[in-house]
């Protein structure tokens, strides 16, 4: 069958553009500058300098913008309307003449949420998601506004400060989608394991897969924690994310050439050569009773959260930081309890690697139906591309900055206090490069101060434990008619026929596996697989 490739080339921009905060025509400053100013006074008068609705004079335009919704707004208050909301409204409307509305969406299941309103022609004028799949299933289909015309008239700053990346939101030699950029570079998951544990046992902590079993066994047989209910490795069930296993499991498989690491990106890195192995592994470890038994079942993950806080788990795996709002609660529980970083999952090559995110994060979308207002949706882009707005706006206009010119953080207790949300960070959806991020020293100042929970040591340990083996895998601007079509289904799948295999019975594990992965192969895993072989061979193996 004759596959057919919608491939982007990379977008030539002639831009000629003024510097104003919202990319207007007009001639300004360019809005760019980095203070250390942490005075919402100040940076309102420097904008409305800067780019004034004069400079932009016209009828306002109106969007609407997606927020997500983790469930903790200040009290009196929500998502959509909060002290840091009105703030970014005022600016904006100053700046760029462009009033902004929030409209919110769960965070857990938001991709979901999202392809109903994309479907029922009910989503915000600016949405966003990480999963390249639903960008170019919606840009292949003709659901997302053409944007290259805005983005050469008010994209000024949002090229200025992150254009090497916007790469990836193009197709067919159009812009449809602004990619945010990344501030440090981390690994998406990192193992922690119980410190207190070990040094009860007299263990040291582990750097390889097996000295990991040992320790996990030693946990349960020896409960060095003295707990009701031991659980050397806690795992959650989500459905949406492959946290609590991929490391192990990709771990077992040798190393990749560039076009099998194409092929089996980090989610199919579970179909690879090797794999199996992994997985077997895992369902040893499941019917020792060192994973939580009916981990699946919690699909939420509270049920792990509790676990981990209530001081009863000596390891998991998981996103990179999550644990930096698990560990203040355990040490309230169990104040001795230490958590530590480490790298253990040895290749056979005997490396380490550790998946990294890519520079780009979320792609942030203008649905089709919104295309008449491209223009304004990209003004407000460009004024939070901005690093002095992106800056106040992750961290609050109230935020002060250290000595080595490090943002200081509000704690939650200070946000809700002042009505901001407690993820600020989450309205900040395009630039997340500030000049602090490109420094150990700063970033782990960063983290201790905003963290007083761990020293600064701790945190310094993280950052070489993030930093060592990081992976990037070969990412491309290219929108395959396979992975438009099957893609969702087919990462759900996986993560599905993943934790059967580690909690089935262990004689049944062979059969399960076979019937599990056919289960995954007619849902559209292999016409994926084949046609990402076919774009490597085409167009980058030259």
């Amino acid at each position: 069958m004759k596959k057919r490739l919608k491939v982007t080339g990379v977008l030539l921009l002639v831009i000629v553009m003024a510097f104003t905060a919202c990319g207007a025509k007009s001639s300004g400053t360019s809005g760019n500058s980095q203070t250390n100013s942490g005075d919402a006074d100040s940076a309102s008068e420097k904008n409305g300098t800067d780019a004034s609705p004069s400079a932009d004079a016209g009828e306002t335009q109106e969007i609407s913008v997606m927020v997500w919704d983790r469930g903790n707004a200040a009290p009196n208050t929500t998502n959509e309307e909060n002290t840091l909301t009105e703030w970014i409204q005022e600016q904006v409307l100053q700046a760029c003449n462009v009033k902004v509305n929030y409209v919110a969406v769960p965070r857990s299941g938001s991709d979901d949420k999202l392809n109903i309103m994309m479907a029922g022609g009910t989503a915000p004028d600016i949405v966003f998601t990480y999963d390249q799949g639903i960008y170019g299933n919606y840009a292949s289909k003709n659901g997302l506004a053409d944007l290259t015309e805005a983005y050469a008239n008010y994209g000024s700053t949002i090229n200025s400060t992150i254009g090497n990346i916007q790469y990836m939101g193009q197709m067919d030699g159009k812009q449809y989608a602004i990619m945010k950029r990344r501030g440090v570079q981390v690994p998406r998951h990192i193992s922690y394991i119980r410190k207190d544990w070990l040094d009860k046992l007299g263990m040291d902590i582990p750097a390889t897969k097996e000295e990991l079993i040992t320790a996990l066994r030693a946990f349960k047989e020896q409960n060095p924690g003295n707990v009701k209910n031991v659980i050397p490795w806690a795992m959650g069930g989500t459905i949406d994310t492959e946290k609590f296993y991929l490391n192990f499991i990709g771990s077992y498989v040798p190393e990749l050439s560039e076009r099998d690491a194409y092929i089996y990106s980090e989610a199919f890195k579970i179909f690879a050569d090797g794999a199996v192995d992994g997985l077997r592994q895992m369902n040893q470890l499941y019917n020792e009773g060192l994973i939580k038994k009916d981990f699946a079942t919690d699909t939420t993950n509270d049920i792990y959260v509790q676990d981990v806080s209530a001081g009863n788990v000596g390891y998991v795996l998981d996103d990179s930081t999550n644990i930096f709002a698990y560990i203040p609660v355990l040490q309230s529980n169990v104040p001795d309890a230490e958590f530590v970083p480490l790298n253990c999952f040895d290749t056979p090559e005997g490396n380490y690697i550790n998946p990294t995110e890519p520079l780009y994060g979320m792609f942030i979308m203008v649905p089709a139906t919104s295309a008449d207002k491209a223009d304004a949706c990209i003004k407000y882009l460009n004024w939070l591309a901005d690093p002095e707005n992106a800056q106040n706006v992750a961290y609050t206009p109230d935020h002060t900055v250290s000595d080595a010119g490090v943002p200081v953080a509000l704690t939650e207790d200070e946000l809700y206090a002042k009505g901001y949300p407690g993820t600020c960070a989450d309205l900040n959806i395009v630039n997340d490069h500030f000049e602090f991020t490109d420094s150990k020293e700063a970033v782990v100042s960063q983290w201790a101060s905003s963290s007083t929970w761990e020293s600064e040591d701790w945190f310094s340990n993280l950052y070489d434990v993030m930093y060592t083996g990081q992976y990037l895998y070969p990412t491309y601007p290219a929108i395959l008619e396979s992975e438009a079509t099957y893609l969702a289904n087919v990462k759900k799948l996986a993560i599905e026929y993943v934790y059967k295999l580690i909690s089935c019975s262990p004689g049944e594990f062979d059969s399960l596996q076979k019937s599990e992965y056919n289960k995954v192969v007619k849902a559209g895993l292999d016409k994926i697989l084949e046609e990402r072989a076919a774009y490597y061979d085409t167009n980058v193996a030259k």
